[in-house]
């Protein structure tokens, strides 16, 4: 049973921003931001063809400064969100925006695919997310499965929790939580849970994880010391409302229960380098993407702290007579958790990881010298999992 080789798509740019286009559902679609401090920064639009196993790309510009976030709409498939650095005053600014395709990004490319990138169309500016009174924006996070009219942006020390009105033309601060303590605390990432009615959001500072209840804006848990060093990213499991995943500096991906937070469930210590992303697979939280400057992108089976830690269980309805032997299966031990695969197709600093949002089977990674490669999980794991 062959595995279908990676597809690896080559930016001009360095580039560190990823996001699957959430609200599509059937084309299997990518946006990366890249990187340029001499030329116009660019978002790629990148759809891939799994049938032909190839990829086709729009450019549109993004003038306004180097792309550190990309987020999408997960209600309108035209608006994302970007976190970008622009010099003012000899000064570098972190700033967060949100944008409109334009409507015909996508009409006729497909016949002659070099045009878009010569004479690429520009995003329209929606609005700013800025506020000048709470710093650096380090990343927008949109609702989970929400209408699009709901963001979150983390600005140094600062929570902000955003209304977007008027077709997200216009933005309104509806409330804010403020991380206190000595020193500069700053917000490195967060995730909002998709769980409780979506009212909840991790953050992570430093070392330190904090979960925040949006209705209060208040604090509900913290875990401090999460890991040794600086925490890069977290990861909500789909599946399960109480567990987290995070990674950091220290090497490692840990798992949590957010119910006691003393110590983990898991931990993993699979790389060799800093690991900037983890990310749960959207529908079989027993898969798990990280990706690392150790150049390594691993896909691991964390089977036993998954929603179906005894693989597929059947039901005794759906057992007939003949059968009798899977009653013994149904008994069986939970399975082991193991790294089901390393992908080496980087040279550089892997940053970000994205499963699709049309193919659960298929996830993108980006690596810093602007390498964006697509995988799939392997076939017979894909069948162990369904059948």
């Amino acid at each position: 049973m062959e595995d279908d080789a990676p597809v690896i798509y080559g930016l001009e740019f360095q580039a560190r921003a990823l996001t699957a286009q959430t609200a599509e559902t059937d084309a299997i679609r990518f946006l990366v931001g890249t990187q340029s401090l001499k030329f116009d920064n660019q978002i790629h639009i990148i759809d891939f063809d799994d049938e032909n196993n190839i990829i086709n790309k729009n450019v549109l510009l993004h003038q306004a400064g180097e792309i550190w976030h990309i987020a999408a709409s997960p209600a309108d498939k035209a608006v994302l969100t970007t976190c970008y650095n622009k010099t003012s005053d000899s000064r570098v600014v972190s700033c967060a925006a949100v944008w409109r395709m334009p409507s015909d990004w996508d009409s006729g490319s497909h016949e002659s695919p070099d045009d878009s990138a010569h004479n690429p169309q520009t995003l329209e500016l929606l609005c700013h997310l800025d506020d000048s009174a709470h710093g650096n924006a380090a990343c927008v996070l949109w609702e989970p499965m929400g209408d699009g009219k709901h963001v979150i942006s983390l600005a140094d020390n600062h929570a902000l929790l955003w209304d977007l009105q008027e077709s997200s033309t216009q933005a309104t601060v509806s409330s804010t939580a403020t991380l206190e303590g000595k020193g500069q605390l700053k917000f490195t990432s967060g995730k909002w849970s998709p769980h409780h009615n979506c009212s909840q959001l991790a953050t992570a500072n430093d070392t330190t994880i904090r979960g925040w209840d949006l209705r209060t804006m208040s604090q509900i848990y913290c875990i401090e010391n999460a890991h040794g060093q600086l925490v890069r990213d977290l990861d909500f499991n789909p599946n399960r409302q109480y567990y987290l995943a995070s990674c950091g500096d220290d090497c490692k991906v840990k798992f949590w229960d957010v119910r006691n937070v003393q110590e983990p469930v898991k931990t993993l210590e699979e790389h060799s380098h800093w690991v900037w992303s983890v990310r749960y697979n959207h529908s079989h939280d027993q898969l798990v993407l990280t990706a690392s400057s150790d150049s390594r992108l691993i896909l691991s089976n964390m089977v036993s702290i998954s929603s179906e830690p005894f693989g597929h269980l059947v039901d005794d309805e759906e057992l007939s007579e003949g059968e009798d032997n899977h009653q013994e299966d149904k008994n069986k031990e939970p399975l082991k958790d193991s790294v089901v695969s390393t992908y080496e197709e980087h040279e550089d600093s892997v940053y970000a990881a994205e499963w699709s949002s049309a193919d659960p089977w298929l996830f993108a990674s980006l690596s810093y010298d602007g390498r964006l490669v697509i995988n799939r999980v392997p076939r017979a794991l894909k069948y162990r999992i369904l059948l």
